[in-house]
């Protein structure tokens, strides 16, 4: 049997088809944040949301190395204690999926079934791209910067180690920083321990984890995460566009208490404080709407004013003037560069940037 025929293809689901046993085993590997945890303005380590494409590198921070080559005037490599000599700068950075929310599409796509969980805000501690870009020297002849992390794996018939690639542009203007920091403590394994790459603003695909080089090339990247994956694509055979920054998302913490199977939501009648939180990639978000009858109507929620303007999330409140019966909340975001989450977002085949609104059935008692 060969590497391609061992190797699951993508596909979509069958009318009907349930969840499958790859996708429950990406599941129990995977997971979301709980989304009572929205309450936190720095989501725990423990809670953020995890992808990991392949396996949890075993690594130690004592011997690794960071190397910066290509096409620079002086390839240069670094170990951690160099990292940290070169000044510390902590950024607030909202982080999503790019596939949040495939599991709620018809058809489904195969693959990791995020249903919209897969967010976390988090403060990172690191240096900045520029200063080791700086540090090298970018040449006239750079193009693109690819990024190579220490996990390896096998997608779709093709062996690789995970790499993502930006535009030279993108990497200077993304204020990206290269992390030994989640929220004051060193990198969880899951999370890129010892050293990853932050994008802000751009979905969690970028900011690849366990980084080991940084090399700048002369021509397009065309790797596999960059070429084949990771595009919006209705056609399997189409080229596809990218999938770059966040689109505009809003969640509700769910208000109440759950049912355990369905996580149906049991609310006391009266007054209601429906809270949440909000982001994108693109701008700071400036208005959130939120509807307690499924989308026949809507109103504006509070924002925080004391939330930074930058892009990581915002918190958002709501009193609801609850009646006794069932509800449908629902709720979506603006951002300042004027794109709105849609109540129901564009199919494509991966499930990416599927900003559908979230629709929290409750019953008021």
């Amino acid at each position: 049997m060969t590497v391609e025929q061992f190797s699951t293809k993508s596909r979509l689901a069958d009318t009907g088809e349930g969840i499958t046993t790859d996708e429950l085993q990406l599941a129990a590997r995977n997971h979301g944040i709980p989304l009572e945890a929205l309450r936190y303005d720095l989501t725990p380590p423990g809670l953020h949301y995890v992808l990991v494409h392949y396996d949890i590198p075993l690594t130690n921070a004592f011997d690794w190395r960071l190397t910066v080559g290509g096409c620079v005037e002086q390839p240069i490599d670094f170990g951690l204690t160099e990292l940290r000599a070169m000044g510390r700068q902590t950024v607030r950075v909202t982080l999503e999926c790019a596939g949040n929310g495939r599991a709620n599409l018809h058809p489904r796509p195969i693959s990791q079934p995020w249903l919209m969980e897969a967010v976390g805000t988090a403060e990172w501690t690191g240096v900045p791209l520029t200063a080791l870009l700086a540090a090298a020297g970018v040449r006239e002849d750079a193009v693109d910067v690819v990024f190579t992390g220490a996990d390896h794996g096998v997608e779709r018939g093709i062996e690789q180690d995970y790499q993502r690639g930006l535009s030279l542009a993108e990497a200077l203007e993304a204020d990206a920083l290269v992390a030994w920091e989640m929220n004051g403590l060193p990198l969880p394994p899951q999370h890129g321990y010892p050293l990853r790459l932050i994008v802000p603003g751009w979905y969690g695909m970028a900011s690849v984890k366990w980084l080991r080089s940084i090399e700048l090339i002369d021509h397009e990247f065309t790797g596999y995460q960059n070429a084949v994956a990771y595009r919006i694509r209705t056609e399997p055979d189409e080229p596809g566009t990218a999938v770059t920054r966040i689109e505009p998302r809003a969640l509700l913490i769910p208000p109440g208490h759950p049912d355990f199977m369905s996580r149906h939501r049991f609310v006391p009648a009266g007054e209601v404080t429906l809270q949440g939180r909000a982001w994108s990639g693109w701008a700071p978000v400036d208005r959130v709407e939120i509807s307690t009858n499924a989308g026949a109507t809507w109103q504006d929620a509070t924002l925080d004013a004391s939330d930074n303007e930058d892009l990581s999330w915002r918190s958002f409140s709501y009193v609801w003037k609850a009646t006794p019966g069932e509800h449908v909340l629902t709720v979506r975001a603006h951002d300042k560069s004027g794109r709105s989450q849609p109540v129901e977002a564009p199919w494509n085949r991966g499930g990416f940037a599927n900003n559908t609104a979230q629709r929290l059935l409750v019953l008021v008692q």
